[in-house]
């Protein structure tokens, strides 16, 4: 077939197998080029088929040398359909890793099950022994917990309607948005998805199962954001969730430092992700960051996020972290000139000067990509098929 990107509003319903892995060789090329650096030799990541957690995948092996098995959801091909691009990333990942000698693996299914982290302890056991790093990755808007509930994850505030302008994803146009509060059970089903409960019981299965070394290091990503954004995000439900995780951290952080592990939750930069993209108010904040970063020359996507956060701030003698103990590479966006610049930009942007500050073009163009479209070398006016194995998978 020929496969061309449908959207629909922040979505896209299609991913080109050619284009994702076209993208991984780009983001591997990138870890070679940077260098190696002493990391993790066995990692497990929850949530590794796109984004931070593929890039905490692509980065360990390539330049760590580490194997890694990767947790994640999919959708499969068929012949009428295309996969999801996690499938397509996952496919060429692997294929990439196991032609210069690396150990990689993926369970498809649920991460958030029982049998999920069952099956992850036996082929740990099985193939690797034990990991001495586990990436938590997991952005769902769902989930359902080992008693059979499911919580459902909202993007609201709290206390009060937020209104503020955003940018419409259909029209690229200024819009005013108001969102009305999430209640006191959406706040809770928020933390219940996208908070630490999910880490706690897959470092605690793991642990009691034996599978992680002494020195054990976990990571759970994250992210903070400026005043701008506070009420939507880090004050809203989401936020709440946040809280949880980076307590969670601290709790689990207690317990490993006894034997020589380390929890943490590392706090990133906004990126255009299909997640975000779902935020009102933060695609119209990202796309104005982004060209102000991209004219500094500090633009980062998740692979250089990850890279730096690992060489540079992680697997170093004492890892680098602020004073509550997170991880930060989000320096760049939180910069105080950058930040002035955007309060700025934010309170006199329009329709009519919106070209002058947005560049549309920057955002869309990684919109594109993590679904495999727009990257230079693909021919997608080509006939191509969509059925694309991953070797050596295991679905649940």
């Amino acid at each position: 077939m020929i496969i061309k990107p449908r959207i629909r509003g922040f979505l896209c319903a299609t991913a080109h197998p050619e284009g994702c892995a076209k993208h991984i060789g780009e983001q591997i090329d990138y870890v070679k080029a940077n260098g190696k650096y002493d990391g993790p030799g066995k990692v497990l990541v929850i949530g590794g088929s796109t984004g931070y957690g593929l890039a905490s995948r692509i980065s360990s092996t390539f330049g760590s040398g580490a194997a890694t098995l990767n947790i994640s959801f999919e959708k499969a091909p068929t012949e009428k359909k295309t996969g999801s691009p996690g499938w397509y990333n996952t496919a060429a990942f692997e294929k990439a890793a196991k032609a210069e000698g690396y150990y990689a693996k993926s369970l498809i299914g649920d991460a958030f099950s029982k049998a999920m982290k069952e099956k992850a302890i036996e082929v740990i056991k099985e193939d690797l022994g034990q990991v001495d790093m586990v990436v938590y990755s997991v952005a769902a808007p769902r989930r359902t917990d080992h008693d059979g509930v499911t919580h459902q994850s909202v993007l609201k505030p709290i206390g009060g309607v937020y209104t503020n302008k955003s940018i419409n994803l259909t029209t690229n146009l200024l819009e005013e948005v108001c969102i009305e509060p999430a209640s006191e059970e959406e706040i809770e089903g928020t933390i219940k998805v996208m908070g630490g409960e999910d880490w706690r019981l897959w470092i605690e299965a793991l642990g009691d199962a034996g599978v992680l070394t002494d020195d054990v290091t976990t990571v759970a990503y994250s992210y903070v954001g400026p005043k701008l954004t506070h009420a939507i995000y880090r004050a809203g439900a989401i936020g709440r969730a946040k809280e949880d995780l980076e307590k969670t951290a601290r709790e689990m952080n207690a317990v490993l430092s006894q034997k020589g592990g380390h929890a943490y939750v590392a706090i990133n930069k906004a990126l255009v992700t299909q997640a975000s993209s779902a935020i009102p108010v933060i695609p119209l904040y990202i796309t104005i960051l982004k060209k102000l970063l991209e004219e500094k020359g500090q633009e980062e996507g998740c692979i250089e996020q990850i890279q730096r956060l690992f060489k540079e701030k992680l697997f170093v003698d004492e890892a680098i972290v602020d004073e509550d103990g997170r991880l930060r590479v989000d320096d760049y966006e939180m910069a105080e000139d950058i930040q002035s610049e955007i309060d700025s930009i934010w309170n006199s942007i329009n329709d009519d000067n919106l070209s002058e500050y947005v560049d549309m073009k920057l955002y869309w163009d990684d919109f594109y990509k993590l679904f495999g479209f727009g990257l230079d070398g693909v021919d997608y006016d080509a006939e191509t098929s969509s059925l694309v194995d991953i070797e050596d998978s295991i679905v649940l």
